[in-house]
């Protein structure tokens, strides 16, 4: 037991000690304001948003700092979205609405949207932005500024993630726990490596000419997770990507329902974490790190296991404050690490509805390689 508790601790340490590193690279990261004729499209994919896209582009609207063209591509829409976009395309001429071809063969939706949307632009920068995203004034300006000082392609930042539910708080806290407890984003900023590459679909900044070399959404039309996959092309491609503090830059209420948020991160699961490889990594890492500590503690007291479980818990409220999320998060924390892993395994096993992922009610098979 003894030995175990040790493995525990250093698992837990680990997650802790990378946490601490990458929270203070980000802290002491810059974001500069754009220098020269710089003009940031910010582009919105959307399919029946009509709760959501005018506060969308209220926000973008109220973009300084820097010029802006905003499209929203509707995408099938069966509600009110199209009309809401053309009442303020009325009002003001940097709004404009575009309609999506129909889906071609070999495509997903949101990368289908995304590309033609990219095809529209005119910007210097591209700056895709999901319909339930809420931008701050200046996060054109500074992700815009942050890609010029840091000739970076891709810029991405996660948005201060909105949870007030308890099927939120048991699913959404893992994006920032993974990405701060375990992306080495030091060696992230020195290398090209793909596999170092990572990105939040939700709000993700790329250079015009470098996404036109990449290929841009059309060299991954037939993924889902356009965050991970764009990132990793970027890299392959030999352009360097880059992750900023997005709590200040942008806001997010990505789910509503315990539901909504297990189809969502299972719908990107078979993209990331759940292949035959990574995720028993994956679960090692995690379970012995994040569940296991706190299985154990209440049979066994030891001090490594005392440990491992405080030191789970301190990593957990590092990143809580540092992206300002509910503190509600940090009591939780065993237990959205559990739902995690549960959402993962689900669907490298295919069981029950995340046999299939999909986009705004397309569904598409599960089962290509990331």
């Amino acid at each position: 037991m003894i030995v175990l508790g040790l493995v525990l601790l250093a698992l837990a340490g680990l997650s802790f000690v990378l946490a601490l590193v990458n929270l203070s690279i980000l802290r002491a990261t810059p974001l500069h304001i754009p220098k020269g004729d710089v003009l940031v499209s910010i582009l919105i994919p959307a399919r029946n948003e009509a709760k959501n896209i005018g506060p969308a582009l209220d926000a973008a609207l109220a973009s300084v700092g820097v010029s802006v063209e905003i499209l929203v591509m509707d995408d099938g829409s069966t509600d009110a979205t199209p009309e809401i976009v053309r009442a303020y395309a009325a009002r003001d001429e940097r709004v404009r609405l575009l309609t999506a071809p129909p889906l071609a063969e070999g495509w997903t939706g949101k990368v289908h949207a995304c590309h033609h949307l990219a095809e529209t632009a005119k910007g210097t920068h591209f700056l895709f932005v999901d319909a339930d995203v809420r931008m701050a004034p200046h996060a054109a300006a500074r992700l815009a500024g942050h890609a010029q000082e840091s000739h970076t392609g891709l810029v991405s930042a996660v948005p201060r993630q909105i949870m007030r539910s308890l099927g939120e708080l048991l699913t959404v806290p893992t994006i920032n726990l993974l990405l701060l407890g375990y992306l080495p984003m030091g060696f992230m900023r020195l290398s090209r490596d793909p596999g170092l590459g990572a990105a939040c679909g939700q709000l993700m900044l790329v250079e015009r000419e470098t996404y036109r070399a990449s290929g841009g959404h059309a060299a991954i039309r037939e993924r889902i997770h356009d965050g991970i996959q764009l990132a990793r092309l970027f890299r392959r491609k030999g352009f360097l990507t880059d992750l900023v503090r997005g709590d200040h830059l942008a806001s997010c209420r990505m789910y509503t329902r315990f539901d909504e948020a297990w189809n969502g991160f299972a719908k990107n699961a078979h993209e990331g974490m759940a292949t035959p490889v990574a995720l028993p990594i994956w679960t090692a890492l995690l379970l012995g790190g994040h569940i296991l500590p706190f299985t154990l503690l209440p049979f066994v007291q030891t001090f490594p296991i005392v440990a491992a479980a405080l030191l789970s818990l301190a990593t957990r409220t590092l990143v809580t404050v540092a992206t300002r999320e509910n503190p509600w998060s940090i009591p939780m924390h065993p237990f959205t690490m559990l739902v995690g892993l549960a959402i993962q395994w689900s669907v490298l096993l295919r069981i029950g509805t995340t046999r299939r992922a999909g986009w705004k009610g397309r569904l598409y098979p599960v089962g290509v390689k990331p």
